[in-house]
């Protein structure tokens, strides 16, 4: 029996990456968290998860703390992640990277339009969602 540890890979943060998750809905919020999964891939840390409902909260969040990943919900009520998304690329130094769920594949014009490094469509397929999430957290670690 081995007692050796796995490696830490280098492409994630060693305390984990931090993503903050924006849909007024938490059914939607929750569907995320479990698509993606606890980590990016064997032996990475915990990710560290902050969930918000409403889009002053996600600029406040953006301007005074560093994430590795914003992830916005474009079929949020009153405000949707695509609009807030171009809002945070244009208003935010240093803005991380951000992936825009969209209602349907047909609005991926328009994640684009709003610079979103990233989408994917409803409904949902985790398997896309954790490779979305997974390539913009290690291409943002990788950047510095």
């Amino acid at each position: 029996m081995s007692t050796a540890t796995p490696a830490q890979p280098a492409d994630v943060p060693a305390d984990g990456p931090r993503i903050l998750l924006y849909s007024d809905d938490v059914d939607a919020r929750e569907q995320v968290r479990l698509a993606v999964g606890r980590r990016l891939g064997r032996g990475a840390p915990d990710i560290r998860w902050y969930e918000v409902a409403t889009a002053d909260v996600v600029v406040a969040a953006a301007e005074q703390s560093r994430y590795d990943l914003l992830i916005l919900d474009g079929e949020a009520d009153k405000v949707g992640g695509m609009g807030l998304c171009r809002q945070l690329k244009d208003e935010v130094y240093d803005c991380p990277p951000v992936l825009v769920l969209t209602g349907r594949p047909q609005d991926a014009w328009l994640a684009h339009w709003s610079n979103a490094d990233g989408v994917v469509s409803r409904p949902l397929d985790p398997v896309a969602v954790q490779q979305a999430v997974a390539a913009l957290v290690r291409a943002e670690v990788a950047a510095g």
